[in-house]
C-alpha cells in the first residue's frame, strides 16, 4: 500500500503553490462546485468540507477585492491545494479504491497547517462584517 508522508505532502503543497498564478484563482473559483462535489463523495476528504467552502470563501473576497488581509503565498497555498484535490491523476490517482485520496487529503491538511493563522483572522473578519451588515440592515 502506498504511504504519503506529512513531509511528502508538504513537498507536493510547495510545489503546486509555486505554480500558482493569478488567474488561476479565478479558474478555481469557477470549479468550486466540482471540487465541492469530489470533496463530499471521499470519506478522506469530507472531513474537511467545512475548511475547504473556507479556503474558497476566502479566495473569493480576495479574488473581488474584498479581502486582502492574506499574503499571496497563503493564497496561493491554497489554491494549489485545491488544484491538486481536482487533479485525479495526482501521486496517487484517485480511481484506486481505499487509498486514492489519502494523498488529497494530506496536502489539504498541510495547507490547513500552513494557512491555519490567516484563515482564523479571516473567518473573524467574515463574521464581524456579517454582524455589522446585519446590524446597518436593522435584521
Amino acid at each position: 500500500m502506498a504511504t504519503f508522508s506529512d513531509r511528502k505532502a508538504n513537498e507536493q503543497l510547495n510545489t503546486e503553490a509555486d505554480r500558482v498564478q493569478r488567474d488561476d484563482v479565478a479558474d478555481l473559483l469557477d470549479r468550486q462546485q466540482v471540487i465541492e462535489d469530489r470533496v463530499r463523495k471521499s470519506g478522506k476528504l469530507k472531513r474537511f468540507s467545512t475548511d475547504i467552502r473556507l479556503m474558497f470563501s476566502m479566495l473569493q473576497d480576495y479574488w473581488q477585492g474584498n479581502y486582502r488581509e492574506v499574503p499571496w503565498r497563503s493564497i496561493a497555498a491554497i489554491a494549489g491545494a485545491l488544484i491538486y484535490v481536482l487533479n485525479p491523476l495526482d501521486l496517487i490517482p484517485d480511481i484506486l479504491l481505499g487509498v486514492g485520496f489519502l494523498d488529497d487529503a494530506g496536502v489539504v491538511a498541510a495547507c490547513l497547517a500552513f494557512v491555519e493563522s490567516d484563515l482564523l483572522r479571516y473567518a473573524a473578519w467574515k463574521d464581524y462584517r456579517t454582524e455589522s451588515q446585519t446590524l446597518t440592515n436593522g435584521d
